[in-house]
Parts: C-alpha cells; structure tokens; sequence
C-alpha cells in the first residue's frame, strides 16, 4: 500500500504541469537526442549516446515519481480556519532566543521547500505546531539542539 500524499490545490496543478511537460516535451527532447546520438555511429564508445541515455533513465524515473505522487495524493482544501495550525495553514513563528519572526506554510512533504517558506507537517517544526492555537510556545529538538517558538498568528 502507498502512503498517501497531501498536497495543496497549488501543489497538485505544479505537479501535474510537471508531468505534462516531462512526457509531451522532454521526452520528444531525449529522444531526439539519442537519435542524434545514435547517428554518430559506434553506441558501445559513444559518450553523448550514453549521456543521453542516463538522462532518459533519471526521465523516466521522474514520470513514473510523479505519477506516484498524483495517483495518492489527497488534495487539502484552502484552510480558512485561523483557531489552530493545519495543514495549509501559514503560521507566523516568533523565535524565542533570536527574537526573530518568520511566517511558514505548512504542506505536506511532496510540496515541503523550505527556501520557500513551505515546510512539512512531518518536518520536527511542523509535527510540533501541527494542532497548537495562536499563543501557545512550541519546543523543536533538531539536531543542533532544542528551538522554541511562539504562534504569534495563524493566518
């Protein structure tokens, strides 16, 4: 049995624009290439023949990732409670020890970037904010020790 995914409505629409783009253009690209390739002659010492080949294996492997992912994904509606964190929910953080504000979304682990602001309900901040209101302090152990937070809004 697959483990379910959850994903935003957003994250679901970029995944599936992934997929599109993957089997109708590079595909066809890849493929080309290894034609291309092919016409050099002998494929046994063909660097390039090679080279397009692991492309169309890590190719491959992507499609059949996302397909994955999108066959079990559960779609998160847009989370309009504000009385508890929630998966889609965007949460401002205070860092007790920096005093230092950050706002985070909380996804689910497919859509999880952190450059981007969007963290994981399986990440140790978001299963520690995962059900707490507005006001309360959280505590995170990471492996550089022990952080804690306060909710200061959750939007």
């Amino acid at each position: 049995m697959d483990k379910e995914v959850v994903l935003t409505k957003e994250g679901h629409q970029k995944l599936e624009d992934e997929l599109n783009h993957l089997v109708t253009q590079k595909r066809r690209e890849v493929a080309k290439r290894i034609k291309e390739a092919i016409e050099f002659g002998d494929i046994s010492e063909n660097a390039e023949y090679e080279d397009a080949k692991n492309e169309q294996a890590f190719l491959e492997g992507r499609i059949k990732q996302v397909e994955n992912i999108l066959k079990d994904a559960k779609i998160i509606s847009d989370n309009s409670r504000t009385d508890e964190v929630d998966l889609g929910s965007l949460v401002v953080l205070r860092d007790l020890e920096f005093d230092e504000t950050i706002e985070y979304m909380l996804v689910g682990s497919a859509e999880a970037d952190p450059s981007e602001h969007r963290i994981s309900n399986e990440s140790p901040v978001g299963m520690a904010i995962m059900g707490k209101k507005a006001g309360e302090k959280v505590k995170v152990q990471v492996p550089v020790g022990e952080l804690e937070y306060l909710i200061s809004e959750i939007k």
